[in-house]
């Protein structure tokens, strides 16, 4: 009896563990699960369709991040001097990195209004905007190799009261040679098929008219951010007289690239940190020969009495 008290324990440890494997993405309403039969189904065309689909995940061989800075002040003056200092400040300690390079982008100079309230008697107050200062806006780009750079440029411009990292470019140079390659290999998987399907329908179809179609498509990670919201609450009976305030729920975001399936290979399947995608696909489509023949034969006779077979339609 001792034994199967000590292995309870363990038994429960082993199910919550499983339990906790799914994570909490498995809050999201939308999560669903495929069916597993495959709609396979039959051309009512004589022709064969064949595709090849490919992906390929690419590591980026650098990263732009870009910063937005904003600057308030009484004058022109004071806006700009006070925003080149701050700006002047982060690209000081960011050439100190090394490999590194910036570039200052202009976005708005505007001034600042405020409402002042005139008061007159026997009437109501009126509200007059009147200009008190001028806001300035730059974005500052920074260009790195390293993606350990990121966090070091966060607490620089930190340092300077910049908090607002807009976005971070994910940037490669050779894209073009990933693309023949996924070429290449569409063509082997091509090949392939071909050489299947006739040996299933065991006829030669090399000599079948073809037409052929294919494209590319890329997927950069900030268009593959996904959110969801985690939590657990109680319902509650309230009367027409209570009020309920609702606590802020955390949102999560995270990564989700295109899964790899639904495709007939993948090039460097397994990565860690988000990169550029690059799906590629090509289909061929072969019309196969119809073996009905289309001509008729008529039976004409002529004025001599002689029998001559005509076809028509060849």
């Amino acid at each position: 009896m001792k034994k199967i008290v000590s292995i309870l324990p363990l038994i429960f440890l082993f199910q919550v563990l499983l339990g906790q494997v799914g994570g909490n993405i498995n809050y999201q309403k939308q999560a669903t699960f495929p069916a597993n039969n495959y709609g396979v189904r039959l051309s009512s065309s004589s022709n064969i369709i064949v595709s090849v689909k490919g992906l390929s995940n690419v590591v980026a061989d650098a990263y732009i991040a870009i910063f937005n800075v904003s600057q308030a002040g009484e004058t022109t003056d004071e806006v700009n001097k006070l925003l080149d200092q701050r700006i002047n400040l982060i690209i000081k300690r960011v050439e100190e990195l090394g490999d590194l390079s910036y570039f200052v982008d202009m976005i708005s100079f505007v001034p600042i209004y405020e409402y002042e309230i005139e008061k007159k008697l026997f009437s109501k107050d009126n509200y007059t905007e009147v200009p008190i200062g001028f806001e300035l806006k730059k974005n500052l780009h920074i260009k790195y190799s390293n993606p350990d750079y990121l966090n070091q440029l966060i607490s620089i411009c930190a340092s300077s009261e910049i908090y607002d990292l807009v976005k971070v470019d994910y940037v490669s140079l050779s894209l073009e040679d990933k693309k023949k390659e996924l070429i290449a290999k569409a063509k082997i998987v091509l090949d392939e098929k071909l050489k299947y399907y006739q040996e299933v329908l065991n006829t030669d179809i090399t000599s079948y008219e073809r037409d052929l179609a294919d494209g590319f498509k890329l997927m950069y990670p900030s268009e593959m951010y996904k959110s969801y919201k985690a939590f657990s609450s109680n319902s509650i009976i309230q009367s027409k007289s209570s009020r309920v305030t609702q606590a802020n729920k955390s949102t999560t975001q995270y990564y989700q690239p295109i899964v790899n399936k639904d495709f007939d290979f993948v090039v460097n399947p397994i990565v860690v940190e988000p990169v550029i995608q690059i799906v590629y696909e090509l289909k061929l489509r072969i019309k196969r020969e119809n073996n009905k023949s289309t001509s008729k034969e008529y039976i004409l006779i002529t004025p001599t009495g002689e029998l001559k077979t005509i076809k028509l339609g060849e």
